[in-house]
């Protein structure tokens, strides 16, 4: 693989209460942990060996406050596109929760009543990758994601130009550090890592 071309690092936000717990966590905007403070403190001294062109947060002060125990709270820009999946009605609730109402239930197939679908999701991912081109041919160099599990995985996801479903098969754990790229060329979009917590 080609070291030389640009890469978009993926961080996802330190443990939440509701991250342990299970519970889904769209749009309410919870502190993190004590160990989701120290972990993004953790991802943080890794991140201090590369060199960024762009950094981009969430504007959910899990993922800004992510962004800044790593040191990077003077050069990360709130991105509205990162907002976490809207889960609707099943906001707070955990997977065991929403299985006892609908049993086949999965997110990247179905999506969440009174949320956002499965290609709503990935519109906002493809808007995402629109925005990477853009800021390419404008300032190229490596790029930096603050956000959360299920639109990294969905960003990865488009990323391959895969279906929203497939987003599925891509698991995320908190202050995991995911690495987009390409191989031989801007054509030809890989994963180069994927969650790794090896810093934690």
């Amino acid at each position: 693989m080609t070291s030389n071309l640009p890469q978009i690092s993926l961080a996802r936000h330190g443990e939440t209460a509701w991250s342990l717990s299970g519970q889904h966590t769209g749009r309410t905007d919870l502190p993190l942990t004590s160990k989701g403070e120290n972990n993004a403190k953790q991802l943080g001294k890794r991140l201090q060996k590369k060199i960024f062109a762009h950094v981009f947060s969430s504007p959910l002060q899990r993922a800004m406050k992510t962004a800044a125990l790593a040191g990077l709270e003077h050069v990360v820009k709130p991105e509205p596109l990162l907002l976490e999946w809207n889960y609707g009605d099943y906001e707070g609730l955990t997977t065991n929760n929403i299985h006892q109402q609908n049993p086949t239930w999965l997110i990247f197939k179905d999506g969440c009543p009174g949320g956002e679908s499965p290609n709503q999701v990935a519109a906002r991912c493809d808007q995402l990758i629109q925005k990477i081109a853009s800021l390419q041919q404008e300032a190229p160099g490596d790029i930096l994601f603050f956000a959360h599990g299920h639109i990294l995985r969905m960003l990865a996801t488009r990323w391959l130009g895969l279906p929203p479903e497939d987003g599925r098969f891509y698991l995320l754990s908190t202050a995991s550090l995911s690495i987009l790229g390409y191989e031989h060329g801007l054509l030809e979009p890989i994963i180069r890592l994927w969650n790794d917590t090896s810093h934690l």
